[in-house]
């Protein structure tokens, strides 16, 4: 769980730095002074959104590629054919497009919705949960994948992460210039102290970014679960969830890339809990039951 959180981390402080340095390439090729705040507003707007933008843009490939999963074409048997025809009545029911669906080679029990747009979509299944679970219960996972996709869940991550960004990479420069000039002096910035001063802020206002954008995460999760239960019945949706908490000694076998988008998810108490992308499945469970 620590080396899934670590990674998960470590991989969107990676992108914030990445691009605070293209930042500072451009402001040294364009002559560029944090003294001109909207244009340095402008290009990290542009660095902080496009990562975010390419990423939800190349998601369902990323998806493919990272899982190896076999995408239904034409169903070649009764199980894909019943994947094929839930989604497809789900999808109606919700209002949305046919998403592509496909099937990936994996022990969890678990799967994902992904994509550009609620109409060009993606889910996902694996085969531990085909194997696992019965059909209300699958069923019932689809609607919740199915219910991310409608909700536009993909979409509004990638903005909030983009607004996130942006904020990182702005406010850590700001600050680094007032630290750099009452510390050192400099008020030119551009020299060794500032970079590494706004890299170490760019790590730590990533990690608060990171928190919120978890704190999203796990909201649009029981709004999924809302949803499946609307599309396949809220007692299949809840049997779903208590199968998944049979089964949460199981890593979920997501990568890192497109974890936050599997049904399920790790436990964490305390601070881990912040940085999570899933709540813990007795709260969801609970939720539902009272809804």
């Amino acid at each position: 769980m620590f080396k899934r959180i670590g990674l998960f981390l470590a991989t969107n402080l990676a992108v914030i730095v990445l691009l605070n340095l293209v930042l500072m390439v451009l402001e040294g090729y364009f002559g560029i002074r944090l003294g001109n705040t909207g244009i340095t507003l402008v290009i990290a707007t542009l660095a902080g959104f496009g990562g975010a933008m390419i990423s939800l843009l190349i998601s369902k490939w990323v998806a493919k590629r990272s899982t190896g999963m076999h995408v239904i074409e034409q169903p070649s048997n009764e199980l894909e054919q019943w994947l094929v025809s839930t989604v497809r009545r789900q999808a109606d029911a919700a209002g949305i497009k046919m998403p592509e669906v496909g099937i990936y080679d994996a022990p969890d029990i678990n799967a994902f919705a992904t994509g550009p747009s609620r109409n060009n979509s993606l889910v996902a299944v694996s085969t531990g949960l085909l194997r696992s679970m019965s059909r209300d219960e699958a069923e019932a996972v689809l609607g919740h994948e199915i219910s991310h996709a409608a909700n536009g869940d993909m979409v509004t991550m990638a903005l909030i992460q983009g607004v996130l960004n942006t904020f990182v990479i702005v406010l850590s420069r700001v600050v680094g210039r007032i630290i750099d000039s009452a510390i050192f002096g400099n008020r030119e910035g551009g020299g060794l102290a500032y970079i590494l001063i706004v890299t170490l802020l760019n790590i730590a206002f990533g990690l608060l970014a990171q928190i919120v954008v978890m704190w999203f995460s796990r909201w649009r999760e029981f709004h999924a679960d809302a949803g499946g239960a609307r599309l396949a019945g809220k007692e299949k949706m809840i049997a779903a969830l208590e199968r998944l908490a049979l089964n949460h000694g199981q890593a979920a076998a997501l990568p890192t890339a497109i974890s936050a988008f599997g049904i399920s998810g790790s436990i964490a108490r305390g601070v881990q809990g912040l940085f999570m992308s899933h709540p813990p499945l007795e709260v969801r469970i609970q939720k539902l039951r009272e809804s």
